[in-house]
Formats: structure tokens, sequence, C-alpha cells
């Protein structure tokens, strides 16, 4: 079997929670991955990136599964985004606009000083919080859970990840400078303020977070009200394909997230829509009623035959009801529409996997490096390696694989062991056995301090 290059292990991959006892109810950040929903977010973000001179490559998007309104960055250039955010924006001009706030952020430094704060932090609860963040990100896996905070995600990101007023001024004025010369108006961002606005009179803790970390002002409102009316893009709507892509990604997230009764509400029946469909094909794969969703997904396949998100989400529904077989067709078709996309062919492994057969391992390996040149933290792509490996008795490569999944999932003494088992077996070298002497060492170095 041909030998695989491993890639450079990104520093994400070595930051580990650290998890304080808490006798309150602890509250973690969710993360959820969709190849989709993670596309249409960087539409929205590429052109403001650009216009504010940072590399949209440098930024990692996140999506919170979190229903309330709230964004934010942290070090290292990272956005998150909640999923309520994009659920309850009645325009893509206004999650646009949030972005361009937060690429304000970024581009004035303020992530910078913030991240010095973490260095100087004196709670442990909030250097645990952002850790912790970290560490669920290197898993890979949507559902993953993070930090355990003393008194809540939202005391954290109000004692931290607040910005000071002469911040937010300066991220609205770089803002509304990004959305013009991407040719928008700031509307969007605008009457999101607004909705923020009437939520000042309610209680603390009935207010969204974005409100609390983010301070509003008269003269902020002023400063935005008076940019849309010299806008020369005032009342401009947003073009056909964004509200398109805004109105996919809103079904998508209803679908998975809301309760069933609330989706068949939101898209009933007599809705003939792409998005009705998409959203109720979504809510009938959730109840396991495969016999309404196929229809749904087949008849949205059929009219639009190039959709990758489509064959995706058709495969999904097959190989999660334990019909793997039936569902590779439909990975691989979602793959070859849209090869860049390493979660597609995360997806597909996986089904391949599956399978268990040598010629469907081998393919496996070919998408799972694919994914891990782009996402090498990702720690499910590793352990399907591992699996890939060892049924073929590689079992130096099966052992460096185990070594890079235990790694990125903040497991140092697991990595070493797997690591110097490794070393022991790769031919002396090789590519990946340098590599598993780098990760011999960088294990001994973290095990080392973890014991100071």
């Amino acid at each position: 079997m041909t030998k695989r290059t491993f890639f450079p292990f990104t520093a994400l991959a070595v930051i580990f929670a650290l998890l304080v006892p808490t006798p309150l109810a602890a509250q973690g950040l969710r993360l959820v991955r969709d190849a989709e929903i993670e596309t249409t977010i960087r539409i929205y973000a590429t052109p403001l990136f650009q216009a504010a001179g940072i590399s949209p490559q440098s930024v990692r998007i996140f999506l919170v599964n979190d229903d309330s309104l709230n964004a934010f960055v942290t070090t290292g250039n990272r956005m998150f985004i909640n999923t309520g955010l994009l659920v309850k924006a009645e325009s893509p001009l206004a999650v646009i606009g949030v972005i361009a706030h937060e690429t304000g952020h970024m581009a004035g430094g303020h992530v910078a000083i913030r991240g010095k704060s973490i260095e100087n932090a004196q709670s442990t609860i909030i250097a645990s919080y952002l850790l912790g963040i970290g560490a669920a990100l290197a898993t890979g896996r949507g559902e993953a859970a993070t930090a355990i905070i003393s008194g809540g995600q939202d005391i954290a990101l109000k004692g931290f990840l607040g910005y000071s007023r002469s911040q937010e001024s300066a991220a609205d004025q770089a803002g509304v400078r990004l959305l013009e010369a991407t040719k928008l108006s700031p509307e969007g961002l605008l009457e999101f303020m607004g909705v923020l606005r009437g939520q000042e009179v309610l209680l603390a803790t009935s207010q969204d977070p974005y409100l609390r970390t983010h301070p509003l002002t008269q003269e902020r409102i002023s400063f935005l009200e008076n940019a849309v009316s010299q806008s020369p893009f005032k009342g401009t709507p947003p073009s056909e394909e964004l509200t398109r892509l805004h109105n996919r990604v809103r079904a998508k997230l209803i679908g998975f997230l809301w309760p069933i009764s609330r989706v068949f509400q939101a898209y009933p029946e007599d809705d003939n829509s792409l998005e009705s469909r998409y959203a109720r094909s979504i809510a009938h794969y959730r109840e396991a009623e495969l016999d309404a969703a196929l229809p749904l997904i087949n008849g949205l396949i059929e009219e639009y035959p190039n959709d990758p998100y489509f064959y995706e989400l058709k495969g999904q529904m097959l190989y999660e009801n334990a019909r793997g077989l039936e569902a590779l067709p439909a990975f691989e078709k979602a793959a070859q529409l849209r090869p860049n996309s390493p979660q597609l062919h995360f997806a597909l492994a996986q089904a391949q996997i599956e399978a268990n057969t040598a010629e469907l391992d081998q393919k496996a390996l070919d998408n799972l490096d694919f994914t891990l040149q782009h996402e090498p933290s990702n720690s499910a792509a590793w352990r399907l390696s591992a699996i890939a490996y060892g049924r073929s008795g590689d079992t130096g490569m099966t052992a460096l694989a185990l070594a890079e999944a235990a790694l990125a999932r903040g497991r140092s003494r697991e990595s070493l062991q797997h690591a110097r088992r490794a070393v022991k077996i790769l031919p002396e070298g090789t590519p990946s056995s340098l590599r598993a002497q780098d990760l011999e060492g960088l294990a001994e170095r973290l095990v080392e301090k973890q014991k100071r």
C-alpha cells in the first residue's frame, strides 16, 4: 500500500480544555458543521475580508448551535456565528452587516487586545472557556461539547468577550466602509441594531448575548442612520442569489433544529417552494419517515441535478438509516459536484469505511487524505484512517493515525503511546516515520508540561 504524506499539525490541535468544576448548571458551546451553510457564510464574508486586507484563508468560521442572536471573534481570526442569527435575520444583508462589523473588530486589532488579556486573565473560568473551544474544534464533530464554565456561558462571554464603546464605534465605522467597498448598503446592520435596541428594556437575563457583549449607544445608532442616509446603495435590495442562499440556510437550520411541529407550521405542505420542500424533507428524516423524506429530496435532485447538497442530504438519510451501500452513490455525486469540500469527502469516506471492503477502504483513505489536507486536526478523520489502515494490516500507519487522533483530542499521553509504537514500526527515514518522531517529541513535551 502506498504510504501517505502526513501534513503539518495545526496549533489548534494542541489546545486543551481546562475543566472547572461548578455546582451550578454547566453550559458548553455546541458547534455544528454543515458544508452548505459554511460555504454560504464564506460567500457572504470573503468580499468583506478582502476589502479589509485580511486573507480569507486565515479566518476560521464556526457555527454555534444557539437560538440567540450573537456573533463574536476570538484570537487567531476565529469567527463564531450563532444559528439563531442566521434563522432570525429577515434578510441576508443583516447577516452580512454583522459579519462586516465583526470583521471591523479583527481589522482594528481588537482581537489582539483581548488575546493579550487571556495571558493576564485572573479568572480560570474565562481562560477555560476559550481554551475549551479550541479542544472542541479539534474533534471535527459538530456535537462537541466544550469547557465546563463556572456560572455558565453568558457570564464568561460578558466578562471577557465584551468590547468597549470606542471599539464598538470603530467596528461600526469599519463595517460601513467594508459594506460600501463591496457595494452593499449598511441598512441590514442598522436593522439588526434596531432589533437589539428593542431589547434594552428587558432584564439582562432575557437579552440576546450580542447586546450584552457589544454595548449599544445612541451615538452608534445615529452614526448608522447617517451612514444609511448617505449610502449610494440605500434601498438597493440584496441580489437574487444572496436571497436564495439565505432562504436555503434558514430552511435547512429550521428543518434540523426546530421542533417538528414548528417546522411544518413554517413550511406547510401546500408550499411547494424549494426551501419548503427542503425543510420538510429534513423534518421527515428526523422523524425516521423516509417514505416521506426521500420523495421530497429526490424531487429536488430531479429539478436541480447539479446541486451537491441535495445529494449529500440524501446520502445522510440513507446512511443513518442503515442503508450505507445505497448512500454511496449520493455521497459520491456530492463530492464529485463540489470536489473542493473536505466535509463532503469526509462524508463519502464514512460510507466507504462502513462498506468494509478492501477496495472501498483504499478509496476512503484517498478521501480522508483530502479532508486532512484541509483540516489536519480533524480527529474523526484520523480515526477513520486508523480503521482503514488496520484492516489492511499496516500497523505502523495505524499507530500513527491513532497518535494524530489522540493529540487532536487533547489526549497527549495516549498520543505518546501510539507515536512511540509508530516510531518502532515505520521504516526509518520515511516521511511517516519522521512525522511519528515529531509527534512523539510533541506529546512528550505536553505530558511533561501537564506534570508541572
